[in-house]
């Protein structure tokens, strides 16, 4: 997941409701294709020995 915001986030394009971020009406290409990008990086599980949907999970033994 990005580690910082993007530049869309502050265009007066972009719409933050709750659930549902969209992108206004006339939005210039460059804040489209960056805010797909965005998009879809959230949906990106980085699975690791270890994690459950990105979450990591303590084994309950020690050795």
């Amino acid at each position: 997941m990005p580690e910082k915001n993007p530049e869309f986030f502050m265009s007066e394009y972009f719409v933050d409701e709750p659930g549902n971020w969209h992108l206004k009406e006339g939005a210039p290409k460059e804040i489209q294709k960056e805010f797909r990008t965005y998009m879809q990086s959230l949906r990106v599980i980085q699975d690791e020995p270890g994690t459950i949907d990105s979450i990591h999970v303590s084994y309950p033994y020690s050795d």
